[in-house]
């Protein structure tokens, strides 16, 4: 389809950039400006666990179980692209300033960043768990708004931090950026959500509104504190920002839920 709009070229671009998933059929990607688009893929993928949780516990595999292959099937459908970005951070942040930005494009893995990798691993699982045991009708929520949200905290760091490699192949996202307009697409699903809540009974709403306000907090402290440490971002730092903001709005969300739920009953 030559004739496609830019903006659903790029929406093609993405799907496959961040994703494992097929092409579609009769687009052809553009990759101009595709990090614009990353929440609606989030969201995607962040469904299609939702979707593997519901058809486990249908099938009644234990909580554990299902708690795994649901955060295995994430780093699958990513190609575990954003995962990479984890221990590549976390080695280039263990190397020090005069030797980051090496660091983070060896190819080795080192110490960092196994136990980096492990650290977001046992954050998510413990959050998943908690959560399947006290308030396992919110899993699907959760999950959703952790998806959502990871692929928002690159959008700030785009926004606010310049690009550390000039030659470096995410350079073109920060490139062909235009500013606040890239927000564009995860603010539609922002007003989209916003007016579920008032259309909600309470506190059924107050509680989805709880999910976003962690959300967003999080996606900004996590791109900031990487953006200082760094003195900007990389694709490395991108991928990072995405898993650990999904990692700890699983956690603040598995703390937060029940005792807001609690007081609520």
């Amino acid at each position: 389809m030559p004739s496609a709009p830019g903006w659903l070229r790029d929406l093609s671009g993405a799907w496959v950039f961040y994703s494992v998933l097929p092409g579609w059929p009769g687009v052809a990607p553009g990759f101009e400006r595709i990090a614009r688009f990353a929440p609606w893929i989030g969201l995607v993928i962040a469904a299609l666990q939702v979707a593997v949780w519901l058809l486990l516990q249908a099938l009644g595999w234990p909580v554990a179980a299902s708690v795994l292959l649901v955060i295995s099937v994430g780093v699958w459908i990513t190609g575990g692209l954003h995962v990479d970005g984890v221990m590549d951070s976390a080695d280039g942040l263990a190397a020090g300033p005069s030797r980051c930005l090496e660091a983070m494009e060896d190819s080795r893995v080192g110490a960092s960043g196994v136990q980096a990798f492990a650290l977001v691993l046992i954050l998510q699982v413990a959050a998943l768990w908690s959560l399947a045991d006290r308030l396992p009708a919110w899993i699907p929520v959760v999950l959703l708004s952790a998806g959502f949200w990871g692929r928002c905290s690159p959008l700030w760091a785009l926004h606010r931090f310049r690009y550390l490699r000039p030659d470096g192949t995410a350079g073109f996202h920060r490139a062909r950026a235009r500013g606040l307009r890239e927000w564009v697409p995860a603010l539609i699903v922002v007003s989209i959500t916003l007016a579920l809540t008032f259309a909600l009974a309470q506190p059924l709403g107050l509680l989805i509104a709880l999910t976003m306000a962690v959300g967003v907090v999080i996606s900004g402290v996590v791109a900031e504190c990487f953006g200082r440490r760094l003195g900007g971002h990389t694709g490395d730092s991108y991928g990072a920002s995405v898993v650990w903001t999904e990692s700890f709005t699983l956690v603040a969300l598995a703390v937060l839920l029940p005792l807001l739920d609690g007081a609520a009953g």
